[in-house]
């Protein structure tokens, strides 16, 4: 499985954006999926993730009430809806398959996109 993130950019402090992870190939539909950032100097961190099937999402505290976590499995299409962006948000974010484990580690997952840069100013 290749995953392809994009849709990052620069925001105003407020504004919003969706990332989408597009897979090579539908492999990805039977796993849950995932979203982390990594800001400069900072280790990777956990933003969210969703199930196979979409039915439970699960976020980080810091993002939760601002972020949703979608998916389409027709498109193999994942996305990260983005509002209320604040400064602190700006990482390099990106999608992989969680292989099952503990969903806030990024050692148990795989398949790592090549990550989209969010930058949001002040």
């Amino acid at each position: 499985v290749q995953l392809q993130a994009s849709g990052g950019g620069l925001v105003q402090a407020g504004g919003s954006l969706r990332l989408s992870c597009a897979a090579s190939k539908r492999a990805s539909d039977n796993y849950d999926m995932g979203w982390f950032r990594q800001a400069p100097g900072k280790e990777r961190e956990f933003v969210a993730r969703i199930t196979w099937n979409g039915g439970n999402r699960y976020y980080a505290d810091v993002v939760k009430g601002r972020f949703t976590i979608s998916r389409d499995n027709d498109k193999s299409t994942v996305w990260l809806h983005m509002d209320s962006l604040k400064p602190e948000d700006t990482a390099v974010y990106y999608c992989a398959v969680f292989m099952g484990g503990r969903y806030w580690d990024a050692r148990d997952y795989n398949y790592w996109g090549q990550g989209t840069l969010v930058t949001v100013s002040s």
